[in-house]
């Protein structure tokens, strides 16, 4: 089973590389949308890895924050980006794929486009499990870290319990007043 700490890196690294492709799918789109500007009108799908690198950069830089910051809500919230970049790379690999079928396709700017949207798609489908085993881990953490808590508050009862005593006959209270049996 992995530790908290390798689930941590694994989780820092799967989200550099979102961020990396997250930057390298909005230049590409960007020189895709010039390129095509240059040669006749955009047409739908010209724009799609702008946004779908926008929605893994996003999903990165929530997992750089969801590794530093392991609460509930920030997990939530990095899976939800991890989502929206996973639906975000699919319609980027369907619109350019339909793009590829026009005459005048960039065939080699295209398939970059694709292959980082399925790289895109791949760390978005880890990192949303690899959230969910670090969330697991924190869960553990926190039951075992309450249990040392109600463990220990049961030791100070029975210490109480014990300093109550004198020589081990307990002592009987009667009106605030102490007599022994």
């Amino acid at each position: 089973m992995c530790n908290s700490r390798k689930i941590i890196w694994s989780l820092l690294f799967l989200s550099v590389l979102e961020i990396g492709l997250g930057v390298s799918s909005i230049v590409l789109g960007a020189v895709g949308i010039w390129r095509v500007k240059a040669e006749h009108k955009p047409q739908q799908g010209d724009a799609s890895p702008v946004w779908s690198g926008a929605c893994f950069l996003i999903c990165g830089l929530c997992g750089m924050l969801c590794a530093r910051k392991r609460t509930g809500l920030i997990m939530i919230a990095f899976s939800s980006c991890c989502i929206c970049g996973l639906i975000g790379g699919i319609l980027n690999f369907q619109f350019v794929r339909a793009l590829l079928k026009r005459q005048d396709a960039m065939r080699s700017l295209h398939l970059t486009i694709m292959s980082l949207a399925c790289l895109g798609i791949s760390s978005c489908t880890l990192s949303t499990w690899v959230t969910c085993r670090l969330a697991s881990s924190e869960q553990q953490r926190m039951f075992l870290e309450r249990e040392h808590s109600l463990h220990h508050s049961h030791e100070m009862a029975e210490k109480e319990v014990l300093d109550n005593t004198s020589n081990g006959i307990s002592q009987i209270s009667i009106n605030g007043l102490s007599a022994s049996p």
